[in-house]
């Protein structure tokens, strides 16, 4: 039997082990055999994650209720220092919303939630901030935050006369993005 025949052969017998016994994916990830039968079929899924809860669990959890909490605001009022119920300026809209998942952490303007972190390193996450230079601020300065919804979207309090709204993040002046409630960063 040639070489090839007997990889193709190995592939084939352990693909029908794991169609009869998906959990046993994770011994043939650990047998170093996963990674052969992705790259040969695609249809092996990855073991699951064996770290304990932590942080890194909580944290999609706390990012949708972030999320959904800023989506309930749309078209409340923006108001100049204001934090909720009734009306919001930017950095009221982004400390109130991550407030409402349990992050306990003091009220601060857009430039003073930039400077706090964590940096995102890589695309920001839903519930994630995202912060944007005004031409009144100095420069590397944020003068406007929104919280990110994916798709480059984010909720947001725009300014005097306007009320929370969907407003896109591919604007001038991006400056990046943080992610209060911590975790993995991309």
């Amino acid at each position: 039997m040639g070489r090839g025949r007997g990889v193709g052969l190995l592939v084939a017998v352990t693909l029908l082990a794991f169609l009869a016994a998906p959990h046993a994916a994770p011994a043939l990830e650990q047998a170093g055999v996963g990674g052969l039968l992705r790259q040969a079929t695609g249809l092996l899924p990855r073991p699951p994650s064996l770290q304990p809860p932590g942080r890194e669990a909580a944290r999609p959890l706390a990012a949708r209720r972030v999320v959904a909490y800023a989506l309930a605001q749309r078209g409340k009022p923006y108001r100049w220092g204001h934090h909720g119920p009734d009306g919001f300026d930017c950095s009221g809209l982004a400390w109130a919303a991550w407030r409402s998942a349990g992050l306990g952490w003091p009220r601060l303007t857009a430039d003073g939630q930039w400077r706090r972190g964590p940096l995102v390193h890589g695309r920001p996450q839903p519930g994630d901030l995202v912060f944007f230079h005004t031409g009144r601020m100095p420069a590397g300065r944020a003068g406007h935050v929104g919280v990110y919804l994916g798709g480059r979207r984010m909720i947001e309090a725009p300014g005097p006369g306007t009320q929370v709204r969907v407003g896109w993040t591919d604007r001038p002046g991006y400056l990046g993005a943080t992610r209060p409630g911590g975790g993995r960063r991309s």
